[in-house]
């Protein structure tokens, strides 16, 4: 079999939150209103269900490209996915990891992209996690595939302030979350919680601003997990780290300050951020994660394209 030519995903058509770098605010309350209409005005998710899923896999290369997810680089051991606009979900997929098996073997995927002609079942997987579980001349493989409740993360919760962010435009990315986010929710030096909206291309929103900072994120995921990050500033293009996990066997590290610092140049093998966390809490009240399989002792897997549970939305 033919193997299939690798390629990046990029967005189409300009980011929103590169009109708003020009700093006009009327522009950024046009971009407001267009992220509401593609988002369908809600960043809720659902828990995924309870049963596995087949389909095949191909693979491609980022080539430099920034994925749809908008991190700034591959993942430091480059085993990511892409996943069709079903699966995907408007990017609520985003950040989360996918056990995948193949022929060959099993191989655990962040997902950072999309694949605008991958259909539902179809995964394009990094060129080295497909290696991992299949032949690479054969370009498709069969595969079944799950996503993983409650990983190990890399690292704490992270916050980047967006290209553009100002007081009169919130534009926010949360990584190493690892499952679903819910809601993000953002209070300024007044102390009053607005609702960021999640963005196509995974930007947390928040159309007119929350003001200067710094910051105060309540991030929540699709299990009732909670976590607030107080002391991030408007600093755009800059990764501030906090000390709380939501996932990773429920760990919560014990929260103190620093500044932030800026993160790393994408490059094919980036070095992991030193940068310092800033201050977090994780709410003690959080609702319990599911039960740990036996071969994953921090973690479930559960199916990605399953039926939803009930949504719990805060």
């Amino acid at each position: 079999m033919t193997e299939i030519r690798p390629r990046s995903h990029r967005r189409i058509g300009p980011n929103p939150r590169w009109l708003a770098a020009a700093g006009a605010v009327v522009l950024a309350a046009i971009v407001g209103v267009a992220l509401i209409l593609q988002n369908g005005g809600s960043a809720c998710a659902s828990p995924p269900a309870t049963s596995g899923h087949s389909g095949k896999a191909t693979f491609y290369d980022l080539d430099g490209g920034t994925p749809n997810c908008s991190y700034p680089s591959a993942p430091d051991d480059d085993l990511f996915v892409a996943l069709g606009p079903s699966e995907y979900s408007n990017a609520a997929a985003c950040g989360t990891y996918l056990d995948v098996t193949g022929p060959e073997g099993k191989v655990r995927v962040k997902v950072v992209d999309k694949c605008p002609e991958c259909d539902a079942g179809h995964l394009d997987l990094s060129r080295t996690a497909f290696k991992k579980i299949g032949a690479e001349s054969a370009g498709v493989i069969p595969i079944t595939y799950k996503t993983v409740v409650n990983p190990a993360t890399p690292g704490p919760l992270s916050v980047r302030m967006q290209e553009g962010t100002s007081q009169y435009y919130w534009s926010a990315l949360i990584d190493n979350h690892g499952n679903q986010l819910s809601s993000v929710k953002v209070a300024g030096p007044g102390g009053t919680f607005h609702t960021a909206e999640r963005a196509d291309y995974n930007d947390w929103i928040i159309d007119g601003g929350a003001g200067s900072g710094p910051f105060k994120i309540k991030i929540s995921d699709v299990y009732g997990r909670t976590a607030t990050l107080s002391g991030i500033s408007l600093s755009p293009e800059k990764t501030q780290k906090s000390s709380a996990r939501l996932s990773g066997g429920g760990t919560v590290e014990t929260p103190h300050s620093s500044s932030p610092t800026p993160a790393k140049k994408k490059s094919p093998s980036p070095a992991k951020s030193s940068a310092a966390p800033t201050t977090a809490s994780v709410a003690s009240s959080a609702a319990p994660l599911p039960a740990a399989d036996t071969t994953a002792p921090a973690d479930t897997s559960l199916d990605l394209a399953g039926a939803a549970a009930t949504s719990r939305c805060h």
